[in-house]
Formats: C-alpha cells, sequence, structure tokens
C-alpha cells in the first residue's frame, strides 16, 4: 500500500487527501509530530510535507508533484483535462498558484515574524492577497469548479482559499492560516467563490 507522511492542518497534505479521494485510492497515512522532522528528512532528505512512498520504496516529496504522480499512476477518474490544451492551462494555472499567488502570504509571515515588522510592506501584500480573490471569481464564471469539471485546479487551490469562508480549526495554530483568514475574509464581493469553497468543503478526503 502507498504511505503519506503528513502533519496536522497541513494545507499541502490536503491538497494530496482531497486527489486520493476523487481517484478512490487508499493509503497508510504516518503522522508525525511537526515539530520533529526527523523522519521525514529521513525518508526524503528535506522537511516538507506530504511526502508520497510507493510500494517500491519510490519517494515523491512536494505537493504538486505528487498530484501529477497518482495522475500518471491512476488515471482515472482524471484528474487533468485530457485534451493537451485544457490541460496546458491547467499547469499554467498551478504555476502561477504555486509561484505567485502564495508569494505575498509567504512573505507575510515571514515578516510578521520579525520583531518590528514593516507596516507598509505588511499592508501592500495584504492588499495584494485580498485582491486576488478577484482571480477566482472570474475564473468561476458560469462553473462549478475553476475549470469546469472539478480538477487538480482545485485541489490545489482549495486547502488555502478556504480560510476566506472557514476559520482555522481549533487547536491550528500557525500563522500562516491566520494569515489568509484575516486577508481573504469577508466574501460578501465574491459569491461565487464563496460558493465553491462551500461545495469543496463537502467533498471527501483520502
Amino acid at each position: 500500500m502507498l504511505r503519506v507522511l503528513r502533519i496536522p492542518y497541513s494545507t499541502n497534505v490536503e491538497r494530496v487527501a482531497l486527489a486520493l479521494a476523487h481517484k478512490g485510492i487508499e493509503v497508510e497515512w504516518v503522522d508525525l509530530d511537526p515539530a520533529d522532522r526527523t523522519p521525514v528528512r529521513e525518508v526524503s532528505g528535506q522537511d516538507l510535507v506530504p511526502v508520497l512512498v510507493e510500494e517500491d520504496g519510490a519517494v515523491v516529496f512536494d505537493s504538486t508533484r505528487i498530484l501529477a504522480r497518482l495522475e500518471e499512476r491512476f488515471p482515472d477518474p482524471p484528474l487533468y483535462p485530457r485534451d493537451p490544451a485544457r490541460r496546458a492551462e491547467v499547469e499554467v494555472f498551478l504555476d502561477w498558484f504555486n509561484r505567485v499567488w502564495k508569494r505575498p502570504p509567504n512573505e507575510l509571515d515571514a515578516e510578521l515574524a520579525k520583531p518590528a515588522p514593516d507596516a507598509e510592506l505588511v499592508e501592500e501584500l495584504g492588499a495584494e492577497l485580498a485582491g486576488s480573490r478577484d482571480v477566482f471569481e472570474a475564473l468561476l464564471e458560469g462553473r462549478d469548479h475553476l475549470f469546469g469539471e472539478f480538477s487538480v485546479a482545485d485541489c490545489a487551490a482549495f486547502p488555502f482559499l478556504r480560510y476566506a469562508v472557514f476559520d482555522p480549526p481549533e487547536g491550528d495554530e500557525e500563522r500562516f492560516h491566520w494569515i489568509l483568514t484575516e486577508h481573504l475574509q469577508p466574501l460578501d464581493a465574491h459569491p461565487r467563490l464563496a460558493e465553491w469553497l462551500e461545495r469543496m468543503e463537502t467533498r471527501p478526503r483520502g
């Protein structure tokens, strides 16, 4: 059986959990202490989760790479569009989300960890993050999901955008999640985004 190393409340782990449920793949979850990444490092040579360990011992880390690997091994039901042009569009979105959209909250997290954060920079990054809601509202015009049918794009974006509607659960003290909550809420002017988040919240997790 496949194994996946995880820690509580991880947005990147939830990406993989959504994909596993969609494909009906059973895995053995290995729960780890967030304060001790030694098991992750021993298996993968780096500290981040999730980490996928395949039956033959092959290791895949980075949630986006894991999603692509699951699609490669278990193509049905698909997570990526079968049409090459539409797949390319989704892959461009994934790259944008990981490289561009995630930059402001990551930089906010780093700035707020400093003894004396730069208030002007915090305001600028917060405004950039809040403004990104317009992109998703537009993508959801006439669609139930970001690219029409449920896809890897929804798996990748939802665990981060969910904080625009849902507060972090009790016990989740990750500053990154509270940053998302502060700058993505409320969604009064983004009804399609709010409805998509409500739909996605009901989807099963692996």
